[in-house]
């Protein structure tokens, strides 16, 4: 295996730039394996398979991202154990988390398929494209072990202080989901039932040849039969820290489809463009995206290794660092969305739509460099609990209030999407507010 990355001493900011980069390489490729179904359908399909993509991918990314989000307490238990120099710990986290992921792989891919039309129907597909979004969202929730199981992988290299391998299995897959697309979309002119069958066999493919890669590597400890199975301490504790960040993603993640929602009352063309707009939004986030991947294992090795203050340290370099590129993001965003926006339609009236709404997403590109990190920082802790929390209170009191409000009184998708920032600036606050608690207690220091 690729040696492990060591946070809790030496230099801090060229580590975790060196750490950051492979996340955000691995980040930009799965925003284009998911970017590259819409982006083919796009030119090679009608409106309708384009809201199929984009509707259907909204429901899939929010599933898939409450895997990867219960998995980060892989992520964080592992890497407090490898802070604390105790490697032994780290087969049993494996085996625990190798059966609780490929159980929850089996279960969504079976219920997933049978659900797809009442998905469907709670988002408010048009009528035109109704049937286009339930086969993509059947065809990809079939292979949901394949991506839970990708995701699963990432997680423990991440613990591990690895973050090259995760790129090199999100390679895989975007190499071989571009070969898909071109064949099954733009070849065989499937449409979005194409593009659905392209992620998945993708998925396939990069998982078979990931074990392959890993198998040939030597782990910092010895990963045997029996250590596959529930251990119980570990699932507690994996639990305790994955559970809040999954709910968190997940019902944040349910706010941005209820928006979605909202947005696809407009007609077909707007919810096309807001699933472009989405589209475009997956890449202007990738940094500080990764920051606070880095960040979670930078701080759980840390604070393993009773260096708080280091940890602390690593966060404000890399606020600065991650928000020195907001300034550029939030620049593309509002002032050149049509441009970005035509990368992946035709049609004039959907890529002005996504434009309008990706304004609201270049305002929130200058506050969410923050908070990523914060977030970061506060998983790294084990303080998940609390991130949940305030995603949560944001996403329901803030970001779909607003939505509803402005859909009902002012109807533009630019209005509309203001309800994102307005919900990332609550959620500042609220990290600033339990900071200097925690800091006045005692409890972070």
């Amino acid at each position: 295996m690729e040696k492990t990355t060591d946070f809790t001493r030496g230099p801090i900011v060229v580590p975790l730039l060196k750490f950051s980069l492979p996340i955000l390489l691995a980040l930009f490729l799965q925003a284009l394996y998911g970017a590259v179904d819409l982006m083919v359908v796009g030119k090679y399909a009608m409106a309708e398979d384009v809201s199929g993509v984009a509707v259907g991918s909204q429901i899939m990314v929010t599933i898939t991202n409450l895997v990867s989000s219960f998995a980060m307490g892989t992520t964080i238990f592992l890497g407090q154990k490898i802070g604390e120099g105790d490697r032994e710990s780290g087969s049993r986290i494996i085996g625990t988390s190798i059966v609780i992921f490929l159980t929850a792989g089996v279960i969504l891919s079976v219920c997933i398929p049978v659900l797809s039309g009442v998905f469907a129907t709670a988002m408010n597909a048009p009528e035109e494209s109704f049937t286009y979004v339930r086969r993509y969202i059947a065809i990809c929730g079939a292979g949901s072990v394949m991506i839970v199981s990708y995701n699963v992988l990432g997680s423990i290299m991440r613990g591990l202080g690895d973050s090259k391998t995760p790129l090199m299995t999100v390679a895989i897959a975007s190499v071989c989901n571009i070969g898909g697309d071109l064949l099954l979309v733009a070849g065989l002119h499937l449409g979005a039932s194409g593009a659905a069958i392209a992620t998945v066999a993708s998925q396939t493919i990069s998982v078979i040849i990931s074990l392959l890669i890993l198998k040939r590597r030597t782990l910092p400890f010895t990963l045997k039969r029996k250590d596959i199975g529930l251990d119980k301490p570990v699932l507690r504790r994996i639990v305790l820290f994955g559970t809040p960040i999954a709910l968190q993603d997940f019902l944040v993640g349910l706010s941005f489809l209820v928006i979605q929602a909202i947005t696809n009352t407009l007609g077909l063309i707007a919810s096309a463009g807001v699933g472009v707009a989405e589209k475009v939004c997956a890449f202007i986030m990738l940094i500080p995206s990764a920051f606070m991947q880095a960040m979670s294992a930078y701080v759980a090795q840390n604070h393993g290794a009773g260096k708080d203050e280091r940890a602390l340290k690593g966060l404000k370099l890399a606020i600065g660092l991650s928000t020195a590129f907001g300034v550029l993001m939030f620049y593309a965003a509002f002032f050149h969305g049509e441009l970005l926006c035509s990368v992946f339609a035709n049609d004039a009236r959907v890529v002005a739509d996504g434009a309008e709404y990706l304004k609201a997403y270049g305002i929130d590109c200058l506050l969410t460099c923050f908070l990523f990190c914060f977030i970061g920082y506060y998983n790294g802790l084990g303080r998940t609990g609390f991130v949940m929390i305030q995603g949560v209170t944001a996403a329901f009191l803030i970001r779909i209030p607003v939505a509803y409000l402005m859909r009902r009184y002012v109807g533009t998708l630019f209005s509309i999407g203001l309800g994102i920032p307005f919900s990332t600036v609550f959620q500042i606050i609220i990290c600033f507010v339990y900071y200097f608690k925690a800091v006045k207690r005692g409890a972070v220091r």
